[in-house]
């Protein structure tokens, strides 16, 4: 059982119900053994009266009847009390062996054991009715409660458990559903203290909702500060570029190789600044824009051919395989066309000369799937789920080798989960990562 709920609650319950059982039998363990006091009690009054008459009986049957706290009544043949004492009517009945007359009133009729004995003579029988005091007494007489008091004994503990039980547990639940959507990426996100609790799993509550405000605040801060950085320096940037442009008309061939490299660096830099305001975007955005319904066959097959094309610079080729069935979504087609790209300039780039990159489109079930393999060298398992991580990179100098700067994965992941997707990357067993999205589909 997985289930906290579910544990407190049979728990308890069984907790109740066997302590409920157990006090039954102790209680019919330890209960005075009426039968045979009847039957002792009978006999003696019987010889007491043979000797002494009914003034003798009733000496034996008061002394009984004081320290047992019972009441005894002994009839004839003839249905009179030898003691000459009144008897209740559906007393005389009983012991005369006739049905008793229904009870009046709200009185209830108390528990009784019959006895019956022959005189010593063997002449004359009487009958003995002794009724005990109100008190514990589960299944041993004639009017004893039925079982269905012990099952409305049981389902009451089960209804007090489940009431406990949910009152423990339905805060944990609200608790773990607020953790879902924090972990999602919903921000705003918070459990939220049920009623006015006071207890413990109330103060995790509140510490939950505390360091929840504090994670939202830290995030919004980066993203504020990654956007307005980003701005800033693309100020400077402009101007050097500007003079740049000066300094080309300006100089001699002699120093056309370093203004090569100061614009190859400029470049990248101006593609770092556009990419951190993009990341920037994403993470502001708590969803994306109503959209329109895009073609991921036509998004997935021009991110194909394009970096096909940049392939052929390191004698790599991009093959496609697309459903011959469209696959439509809603959504922003700019945002799934950059996720995609980013993923295949990736493996392009990575992967082994004179190998093949693969870029595979296809549906399953309510999702559409869209997987890119490289054969590169692949990822250590360590930094697998690190790699849509911002500025992360598994090797620096590889890094600077290729110009990477760590950003284009985290905007994969970003404009995927915005579209209610995810995506992994694995790596093969023949060599090489495999990067899956998967993105549900628009309901038909």
């Amino acid at each position: 059982m997985r289930s906290l709920f579910l544990r407190i609650f049979l728990s308890f319950w069984f907790a109740l119900a066997l302590f409920l059982v157990v006090g039954i039998l102790v209680t019919l363990a330890m209960r005075p053994a009426w039968e045979t006091l009847s039957h002792n009690v009978l006999g003696d009054a019987l010889t007491a009266y043979e000797h002494g008459g009914g003034p003798a009986a009733l000496t034996v049957i008061e002394e009984v009847q004081a320290k047992r706290r019972v009441r005894i009544h002994i009839f004839d043949e003839q249905g009179s009390e030898i003691t000459g004492r009144r008897t209740p009517e559906w007393v005389l009945a009983v012991a005369m062996g006739r049905p008793a007359p229904p009870s009046s009133g709200m009185g209830i009729r108390p528990r009784f054991f019959l006895d019956s004995r022959t005189s010593s003579d063997g002449k004359h029988r009487y009958s003995q009715i002794m009724l005990v005091p109100p008190g514990p007494h589960i299944f041993g007489g004639p009017h004893d409660p039925p079982i269905w008091t012990l099952l409305i004994g049981v389902l009451t503990s089960g209804l007090v458990c489940y009431l406990l039980a949910w009152y423990i547990a339905a805060p944990v639940v609200r608790l773990r559903q607020a953790t879902q959507k924090l972990a999602s990426g919903d921000l705003s996100a918070r459990a939220g203290v049920p009623g006015k609790r006071r207890d413990e799993i109330a103060g995790l509550i509140r510490d939950f909702d505390v360091m929840a405000d504090r994670i939202e605040g830290l995030l919004k801060s980066q993203s504020r500060l990654l956007n307005d950085i980003s701005h800033e320096l693309r100020s400077p940037l402009a101007r050097l570029n500007v003079a740049l442009g000066l300094a080309r008309q300006r100089s001699g061939p002699d120093s056309a190789e370093m203004l090569e490299r100061i614009e190859l660096e400029a470049e990248r830099l101006n593609e770092m600044i556009g990419r951190l305001l993009t990341l920037a975007r994403l993470e502001d955005a708590g969803t994306v824009p109503e959209g329109t319904d895009v073609n991921l066959n036509e998004v997935v097959e021009r991110v194909a051919a394009d970096a096909e094309f940049e392939a052929q610079a390191r004698e790599c080729r991009v093959k496609c395989v697309l459903p011959v069935q469209e696959i439509k979504l809603r959504g922003e087609a700019a945002l799934l066309h950059s996720a995609i790209e980013n993923v295949v300039r990736n493996a392009v780039r990575y992967t082994r000369e004179n190998t093949q990159v693969e870029v595979t489109l296809e549906k399953s079930g309510d999702e559409a799937v869209v997987n890119v393999t490289d054969e590169g060298p692949g990822v250590a398992a360590e930094s697998l789920g690190k790699l849509f991580q911002p500025f992360y990179r598994i090797d620096d100098a590889r890094g600077r080798q290729t110009g990477g700067v760590g950003l284009g994965l985290s905007i994969t992941d970003r404009a995927v989960r915005l579209h209610k997707g995810t995506v992994v990357a694995r790596n093969r067993a023949e060599g090489g990562l495999l990067v899956e999205i998967r993105l549900p589909l628009t309901s038909q």
